[in-house]
């Protein structure tokens, strides 16, 4: 059994509509891709004891670090726009965040090599920052990107996650 080592590579894509996904935009140095999955849970109680427990639908809670990152995948991340001007050599990219930009959903994939010369795919869908963005630019260091949220299952197919094992390795599309 090929066993998952390190991180290759992440990719997020801007959900379009339900479903269906924008070409990918990879995160630069990818350093951290964890999840966890959860779940809420009610209890019916009576007769001074728990009748029944029921699920409310599992979430995964994820966190993404990275080194650097650019302003294409910064807008998939928490909305806004880009707008380009200029010509060579004097071209200019701005990012901009207006107050009533919503926060979109997207896709992230995420990529380890394993020993067997295979590699470990996870996908997490319709992912939604819930938490901070954070970027650091600090003295004699890379900037380093965070963020956080949640991924719940999309209303087409209802997948939240999938974990895919190749045996021969194979890029992110």
């Amino acid at each position: 059994m090929p066993l998952p080592f390190g991180l290759r590579e992440v990719k997020i894509a801007a959900m379009t509509a339900e479903g269906t996904y924008a070409a990918s935009v990879a995160l630069p140095s990818a350093r951290i891709f964890s999840f966890s999955e959860s779940e809420d849970f009610e209890e019916l109680r009576g007769d001074d004891k728990v009748i029944a427990i029921r699920g409310k639908g599992p979430a995964v809670e994820w966190e993404l670090e990275e080194g650097g990152i650019s302003l294409d995948a910064y807008k998939i991340l928490v909305g806004g726009a880009i707008v380009d001007t200029g010509t060579t050599p004097n071209q200019k990219r701005t990012y901009t965040k207006l107050a009533t930009d919503a926060r979109p959903y997207f896709k992230v994939e995420g990529r380890a090599i394993s020993d067997s010369g295979g590699d470990f795919h996870v996908v997490l869908y319709k992912c939604c920052v819930d938490g901070e963005v954070e970027g650091a630019m600090n003295d004699g260091e890379f900037w380093i990107t965070k963020a956080s949220g949640k991924a719940v299952g999309a209303s087409t197919d209802s997948k939240v996650y999938e974990f895919i094992q190749n045996e021969t390795a194979t890029a992110i599309s």
